[in-house]
């Protein structure tokens, strides 16, 4: 492969302008700066240009009266900004070479930038890879979420068990945020509902006697691929309207002085309290309806500003509700509209239907989030004055609809049996609700909302999930993206689709060669992280077998493991059978009150002590465990995965989108036919995936006739479940095994790990021996590639544009 030759860059503006910020920030020049004041200054430079181009935007946009789109999210995992928006605005080898010429390395700056942990997992990368989307495209769409001092929590792995450290990517993630003080507002939690007429015979409500916390404020600027514009993803933080109580500081009494700002601030504190306790729920609460209030408040603000109206906000306006977190803001919305606005009911709720739209995220009826009506009526008293209404109203309608069909009815309110159902909310209101595969949208449609869908089926659409591909194939993997220009031009770049020009060459032995080398080079990247990190040295030409995604149940990291102490049985007991090296690699975080998803975490990391200082296996197996998984870190794992692990139960995993992170970077999914993977499978063909295990309806009906997992029990299975217990693995894993085989924790295998164990083995053996063929594996490489464009985040937004947002 020969290297394209290098023109000399102007790096004359590039050095005044960096110089300039530094002069400003720091009152120094450039050449004499420290590292971290050239890095705050280079992201203070690129922000800047940003908030440009955002202004600029919204003044063509206000100008062309364009409809804006508000996405709602609790999520946006964002990671790093300085690498993207670099790369976004086509700038980054210019300051490269300017940073070089002072003595500065940019790679360097790169690696001091923390991850914005503002997300969980998938939802909240899904969101900022949206946001990416939409800004190249032009579209003004502004994401509201929290700015959390803490993120996602850090992981440590101490004595083999995930411990949560504070993650405070504020330090020096701080830089990217503008703080719009005077543009708080206020948010109202607690008190009483008072309701009277008025001497114009009008009904009116006023909330009384509660507690006030301001919301301020962040603007996060979002770049867009080659393109002039920029959006803003605006994150609120909590504190109290007056932060300090001057009469108990004087009394002596400094703790509560201070002590209620610090309650206020808690709001905004973490991602995702734990709430298996009532605090934690309360908090949880709190933190949904701040984001809620603080963000339709100011898109009201913002609208009638312009428009001197809110009669047209359906028509200018599209609120998105990403997943169940923010379904608050249809009655939030009601509550402005009757309240403050002086709407009459009927007309309100028509504003609200049309206005609104909701993505459902899973079909597990345990994450459909539901809130104990005490705790709610205590909090939120106006909003679930307004709740009781919609549920009052919704009941009517549906007793018109099924009559005396009162399980049905129950099944579909939003208040019932003590709880405020927030899916069952949007579901009342949202013109448009979508699903994000063609699977989940069919168990949408036929399963859990199959009665809302038979009133109005044609709010019930698809809109399969995308990733912002520019940055986990261009920016991650920059070798593989310079050799696809070699061979078909950069118009992949700026359209996805672009990709499928590579098919040209699925049978080109050149072709194939490179690609297997730059994945090579790749894996040795990861194994040198390994080495730094995990002090294990991993064999690059072993199968790389890779599943990275947050640690849940339904997800079978257990079977992974399970099927990877098979494998050491085996070796044990014949240690000269045939066997393709294998390094299996994990990262994931479990979340910090989900104790069966910690102890698969532990387990992961025994057979990996077990297994890696074993001299026996030494070379032929290695087990890993990198830990803190996290967006910087993926976008080195995934572009040396040979196997995507996609193993979810049929039926459980929504979507996903490592799945298909991984399939353009030439890994080979071995999965079942579940979430996106089944769309993953109708584009590469049978020949280019590996699939086993039970189907999605198969599922069921194993579950209808009644599903015992003794019965698909085998001797092997029995001797990797007599190892769990025996304390071989340095501890005893007693309670996964029970949670597998007996009723003691609820269902028995809730998740089907034993019924698709023989069928996993049986494919992960169809893996080992088409990777020996080293041409054939290429060739199902090259086509994954070659077929991953659809799954561009480009696509998606596209059709929630045309489809759902009615955004032109």
């Amino acid at each position: 492969m020969k290297t394209p030759k290098q023109t000399k860059l102007n790096t004359t503006e590039p050095k005044r302008e960096l110089n300039d910020v530094v002069r400003r920030l720091f009152g120094c020049e450039l050449e004499a700066a420290t590292e971290k004041q050239v890095y705050r200054a280079l992201c203070t430079l690129v922000r800047e240009k940003l908030t440009e181009q955002n202004r600029l935007f919204n003044r063509d946009n206000a100008a062309k009266e364009r409809k804006e789109v508000y996405y709602m999210s609790m999520e946006f995992l964002v990671g790093t900004s300085l690498h993207n928006n670099l790369f976004n605005l086509g700038i980054e080898e210019q300051y490269r070479e300017a940073l070089h010429e002072v003595g500065f390395d940019l790679d360097a700056l790169y690696k001091m930038e923390p991850d914005a942990g503002l997300g969980n997992g998938g939802l909240g990368r899904l969101a900022s890879c949206y946001m990416d989307a939409a800004t190249g495209m032009a579209l003004p769409v502004t994401g509201y979420s929290i700015r959390y001092e803490f993120g996602i929590f850090r992981q440590k792995i101490v004595d083999g068990w995930q411990m949560e450290f504070p993650d405070t990517w504020l330090d020096m993630g701080d830089v990217w945020l503008r703080t719009r003080e005077d543009d708080a507002v206020e948010v109202k939690f607690g008190g009483e509902v008072r309701e009277w007429v008025d001497e114009m015979g009008r009904f009116k409500v006023a909330q009384v006697g509660y507690n006030s916390v301001i919301a301020v404020p962040h603007d996060m600027f979002i770049s867009g691929y080659n393109s002039k514009t920029s959006n803003r993803l605006i994150l609120w933080s909590a504190k109290l309207p007056q932060s300090f109580d001057m009469a108990a500081f004087s009394r002596g009494d400094y703790v509560r002085a201070l002590e209620r700002n610090a309650m206020a601030e808690t709001i905004s504190k973490v991602l995702y309290p734990a709430d298996d306790h009532i605090q934690g729920k309360r908090l949880r609460l709190k933190q949904q309806y701040l984001l809620v209030s603080a963000s339709l408040q100011s898109i009201l603000k913002r609208h009638y500003k312009k428009y001197r109206t809110y009669e047209n906000l359906a028509d200018k306006v599209a609120i998105h509700i990403n997943d169940t977190h923010p379904a608050l803001c249809v009655p939030e919305l009601m509550r402005l509209l009757i309240d403050e606005h002086d709407f009459s009911w009927d007309a309100a709720w028509d504003i609200c239907c049309r206005t609104l739209s909701y993505t459902n995220h899973t079909v597990m009826s345990e994450a459909l989030e539901r809130w104990n009506v005490d705790l709610f009526r205590e909090q939120l008293p106006r909003v679930y004055s307004i709740c009781v209404e919609i549920n009052r109203r919704l009941i009517d309608q549906l007793s018109r609809d099924y009559p005396n069909d009162w399980g049905k009815i129950n099944y579909m309110a939003v208040i019932a049996n003590n709880e405020i159902r927030m899916a069952n909310l949007c579901l009342a209101c949202c013109h448009k609700i979508n699903g994000v595969s063609k699977l989940h949208t069919e168990i949408l449609r036929n399963g859990i909302f199959r009665d809302y869908c038979n009133l109005t089926p044609d709010r019930f659409i698809n809109v399969t999930n995308g990733i912002a591909y520019r940055r986990w194939l261009a920016q991650s993997n920059p070798l593989l993206t310079e050799y696809l220009k070699t061979l078909i031009g950069d118009g992949f770049l700026r359209d996805a689709n672009e990709l499928e020009k590579l098919m040209a060459f699925h049978d080109n032995e050149e072709v194939l060669e490179n690609l297997m080398a730059i994945k090579r080079k790749n894996k040795e990247r990861l194994a040198a992280l390994i080495a730094d990190r995990n002090g294990v040295r991993v064999d690059p030409d072993s199968i790389f077998d890779i599943q990275i995604k947050r640690l849940h149940e339904y997800k079978r990291q257990l079977l992974n493991v399970l099927h990877i102490l098979y494998q050491y049985c085996q070796l044990k007991d014949h240690p000269d059978m045939p066997f393709v090296p294998h390094t299996y690699i994990f990262a994931a975080k479990a979340s910090a009150g989900y104790i069966r998803a910690k102890q698969t975490i532990s387990l992961i990391v025994a057979a990996s002590k077990l297994i890696n200082n074993d001299p026996d296996v030494r070379n032929k197996l290695k087990v890993v465990f990198i830990e803190d998984y996290k967006v910087s870190l993926a976008e080195i794992i995934i572009p040396a995965a040979d196997i995507s692990e996609q193993i979810s139960v049929a039926g459980k995993e929504a979507s996903g989108t490592g799945n298909m992170k991984l399939m353009i970077n030439g890994a080979v999914t071995l999965g079942t036919l579940d979430g996106a993977n089944v769309e993953i499978h109708e584009q590469v063909g049978d020949e280019n995936i590996f699939l086993f295990g039970l189907k999605a309806n198969e599922v069921d009906e194993l579950w209808q006739k009644g599903y015992n997992p003794n019965d698909f029990m085998t001797p092997e299975l029995q001797r990797v479940f007599d190892m769990l217990t025996s304390g071989v693995l340095g501890q005893h894993y007693d309670d996964l095994v029970a949670s597998l085989l007996t009723n003691r924790f609820g269902v028995a295998d809730p998740y089907m790990t034993v019924a698709d164990f023989n069928d996993y083995c049986r494919e992960q053996e169809a893996v080992a021996k088409t990777y020996t063929d080293r041409r054939k594996f290429a060739e199902m490489s090259l086509v994954n590639i070659a077929k991953a464009g659809i799954f561009s985040s480009d696509r998606s937004v596209r059709e929630y544009a045309d489809k759902i947002w009615d955004q032109r």
